[in-house]
């Protein structure tokens, strides 16, 4: 059965089809823009019209850019804290709009996901860090292939610095400064390193939109692990939640 997986971002809500078996899609993916104050009702409107464009009945799996427990909102979504979340209960109101037993998890969580199941994670042993950059920094921690949630990186305070890493580093700010891929990369390069000496991961992955120019930054950082740009690109986020949903779906 194939599984419908939704990537909640800032800018965009994305949608397509996944195969569990190989995690590849079975369907174009539908991309709608997000709403533009992103308030709660908005957005459970957008994932309910992705639902209704692929006439879908069954689990799904959402992925969304914030702390989540037991399908519950925690905190504001994505580094531009958009107001009005804090303990939404959004996979109940997706439930209610789609009549599809929703799961919702951490957005970089799904993408980490995805990347320890297809992608450079897989059967890596040890700590494996997945990162996704964008409108913010989100993070994955895997020790032994099982997902430690939550654990939003981006929100660590670099040295000397009275901003969290996701206001100095996101793909967000490179664009926002109009920062030279040297001088983005020497930023990410400090991030690492700071993470590196709290987590010591053999291998970092670097996931978002951004990781298909990864040759233009990953020259940049240098930390003791491996780094590798994500196999999966930005379709990691949608592949996860469809496994999310999956691993729900069967107990």
């Amino acid at each position: 059965m194939n599984i419908l997986g939704i990537d909640v971002g800032g800018s965009g809500i994305k949608g397509a089809m996944v195969d569990p078996e190989t995690g590849k899609f079975t369907s174009e993916r539908i991309r709608i823009d997000s709403p533009e104050d992103f308030r709660p009702d908005d957005v459970v409107a957008v994932i309910g019209q992705i639902v209704s464009e692929f006439d879908y009945q069954g689990p799904l799996g959402l992925g969304f850019p914030a702390v989540v427990m037991d399908g519950v909102v925690i905190t504001p979504p994505t580094s531009l804290a958009f107001p009005g979340w804090e303990n939404y209960p959004l996979a109940e109101r997706v439930t209610a709009v789609t009549n599809c037993p929703t799961v919702v998890i951490n957005d970089a969580d799904a993408a980490g996901y995805a990347e320890m199941r297809f992608g450079h994670g897989r059967n890596e042993p040890g700590v494996v860090l997945v990162f996704t950059l964008g409108t913010g920094i989100g993070s994955a921690l895997f020790v032994d292939g099982q997902l430690v949630p939550n654990t939003e990186m981006g929100r660590v305070y670099l040295r000397q610095k009275k901003r969290v890493a996701e206001h100095q580093a996101a793909e967000r700010i490179r664009d926002e400064l109009d920062l030279t891929w040297k001088e983005w990369g020497k930023r990410l390069n400090k991030y690492f390193n700071q993470i590196e000496l709290l987590f010591w991961p053999r291998l970092i992955i670097i996931g978002g939109g951004v990781s298909k120019k990864h040759k233009n930054f990953l020259k940049h950082i240098r930390v003791r692990a491996e780094v590798r740009p994500a196999r999966l690109r930005n379709k990691a986020g949608i592949i996860g939640a469809a496994m999310a949903a999956l691993e729900k779906e069967e107990g």
